[in-house]
């Protein structure tokens, strides 16, 4: 687990100075269609509405780690994710992410990563997802696998997330939360799947990756676009 006592910008300081930095890179050129390694990402679940969100409160019961949620608020810094590869397989900035990789989604404000493990989920039973780590290093069970169809993770496409370690998809079933996340929806993995596993892209900002004079696919460019 990561040191809480360790001096950190208030959150929504951290997010705006992230896009402000981001911004400057900007280029010119037609919106990506797909996500690319190094993007700065919103998640929405389809069936319920809401955004994959974290913050620095923990679970009273289960694991105690920090708490992974779904809101319906679209403006909050609190729910942007970082694509980024796994301790075993790199995720080089620009590269679009294929159907089938695996990865890791770090919470951006606290740098801790999408995690789960056999821990119930404190309102469903379900299997609990939290986040974990340490400024994006945790373990094993932060990597999940990108479920979609075709080559490539699509912008417009609803996709799953498949937890590598346990095989569960990362859901939401509408069960929501009293004090002191009042309003907020639980977010668990589930194996079988559903609508309510189904997730698409929404607000970020994305690497792109560039184009050699020869014609040939560049990514050691590093270029952003919302």
């Amino acid at each position: 687990m990561g040191d809480l006592s360790r001096p950190v910008l208030p959150q929504a300081l951290q997010t705006l100075f992230l896009l402000l930095v981001y911004s400057c890179l900007l280029t010119s050129g037609t919106e990506l269609n797909f996500v690319t390694c190094g993007s700065v990402i919103k998640l929405l679940n389809t069936r319920h509405d809401v955004r994959l969100h974290s913050h620095d409160v923990r679970y009273g019961s289960g694991s105690g780690q920090q708490s992974v949620t779904g809101v319906t608020a679209v403006e909050d810094s609190n729910s942007y994710w970082s694509v980024r590869g796994t301790s075993d397989a790199l995720c080089h900035r620009g590269t679009p992410v294929k159907c089938g990789q695996t990865i890791r989604l770090t919470h951006v404000n606290t740098g801790r990563n999408l995690h789960s493990h056999y821990f119930t989920s404190p309102l469903s039973s379900n299997q609990e997802v939290s986040a974990f780590g340490d400024e994006g290093e945790g373990d094993h069970l932060d990597e999940w696998s990108v479920q979609c169809e075709g080559a490539l993770w699509r912008r417009e496409e609803a996709v799953r997330f498949r937890h590598k370690a346990t095989d569960a998809l990362l859901s939401v079933t509408g069960e929501q939360y009293g004090r002191p996340i009042h309003g907020q929806t639980e977010v668990h993995a589930m194996l079988h799947p559903s609508q309510h596993s189904l997730w698409k892209t929404m607000e970020g900002i994305f690497m792109k990756p560039s184009e050699s004079p020869a014609g040939s696919r560049d990514y050691s460019q590093r270029h952003t676009e919302f």
